[in-house]
């Protein structure tokens, strides 16, 4: 059994919950879960036992009631469960939505001592952080990051930096847990979270889940650095109509964002060729479908000048809330083996920016491979 808490109950939180419980009853395939059936532990033994948001409207409710908002087929085995009230530190800023948090309440170290209380009687395993892309400064070191909770220092923290650190105090007062950082806040990035993830037996993933238009950026990269074609320029794009798409309309949100979407380039190809990739800009009436579009100019043999366009049209939380389906399942794995602090292997393949720091973006089918060999898999392609 992996038990599982959502740290932000949005779209991709509420359709990853909704998909979950539709593959555990066997009313859909495990479509968009690269693992599906290959891990020792099931997709029926994942169960959520928690859930965490900061908007007035979700607060205090039926988990089963919030999903149904975006999932009009949402199950009833998610009844009985209540969304409960998180950490925001003004990250619904700007947003159509009243924030509501412990933040409010009480000082950051009494949040972090009443987040693990309940977690204990959650007797929680793993924590999915989806929260609302935040705007974020990475500490570097430990000790900066333990005096700014002990100052409350709120002006200087992230709602998920918040929910890492308690997660670890968390994890060192159990035994072991497991966080999945799916946004672009540095955690596995970051070596003060890493430093503590490893001695307070925390296991972190991230950062940034890799869904759309970047692996796809990567893997044509990655087939175009290996036949040595010269990569000229490089402009990708999204634009979407959801809530996290909203977020990004506020500048230093975007900046998040544009960070981990572009480390792949100069990773991939060995050299920083001109490029735009960025999410560009939200347009309502798009909703969760994104508008994906995608143009790379390289040099080929003898000079010739070739041009790969593509564009398309994607489901923005079904495809992470699939890959968190195996994110779930490897972090009870990586707490089983004892690999604290973060995990590469994993990383690599699944998030836009995979920690730890000094590591680098991969291409997808080696990412893939060192994945499965990590996880006890056989090797697939090689």
């Amino acid at each position: 059994m992996v038990r599982v808490v959502i740290l932000g109950q949005g779209y991709v939180a509420s359709i990853f919950a909704s998909g979950l419980e539709k593959v555990k009853a066997g009313k859909l395939e495990p479509y968009g879960v690269p693992l599906a059936d290959e891990l020792p532990i099931k997709i029926k033994d994942i169960e959520i036992v928690g859930s965490y948001d900061v908007d007035k409207a979700k607060v205090g409710k039926d988990l089963h009631e919030v999903v149904k908002a975006y999932d009009p087929e949402a199950p009833e085995s998610l009844k009985g469960i209540t969304v409960r009230k998180g950490i925001h530190l003004g990250s619904l800023r700007n947003l159509p939505l009243e924030a509501t948090g412990l933040d409010d309440e009480m000082t950051l170290s009494e949040a972090v001592e009443h987040l693990v209380n309940e977690w204990k009687e959650l007797k929680a395993e793993v924590f999915v952080n989806v929260c609302t892309t935040e705007a974020f400064v990475p500490f570097e070191k430990k000790e900066e990051l333990e005096k700014a909770i002990a100052e409350d220092r709120k002006d200087r923290l992230t709602a998920t930096q918040v929910y890492a650190y308690a997660a670890a105090k968390y994890a060192k007062e159990v035994g072991g847990a497991a966080f999945v950082n799916a946004i672009p806040t540095l955690i596995a990035n970051d070596p003060a979270f890493v430093e503590l993830a490893k001695e307070s037996n925390l296991v972190i993933f991230g950062d940034d889940g890799a869904t759309g238009a970047t692996p796809l950026t990567a893997d044509v990269l990655a087939h175009l650095a290996q036949r040595n074609r010269y990569v000229l320029d490089i402009a990708q794009f999204n634009i979407g109509g959801n809530q996290d798409f909203l977020a990004l309309t506020d500048k230093e949100r975007n900046k998040s964002k544009e960070f981990t979407k572009s480390s792949i380039v100069k990773d991939l190809l060995g050299y920083d060729a001109p490029h735009y990739i960025k999410p560009t800009g939200f347009l309502e009436p798009l909703g969760d479908k994104k508008f994906i579009a995608m143009h790379i100019e390289y040099v080929s043999f003898n000079g010739a000048h070739d041009e790969l366009v593509i564009t398309g049209r994607i489901n923005d939380s079904p495809a992470l809330a699939g890959l968190l389906v195996d994110l779930v399942r490897l972090g009870k794995i990586a707490v089983e083996k004892k690999a604290f602090g973060t995990v590469y292997e994993v990383n690599a393949f699944y998030m836009k920016n995979p920690g730890p720091k000094e590591m680098h973006n991969i291409p997808r089918i080696i990412a893939h491979e060192k994945m499965r060999m990590w996880a006890g898999l056989q090797p697939k392609w090689l």
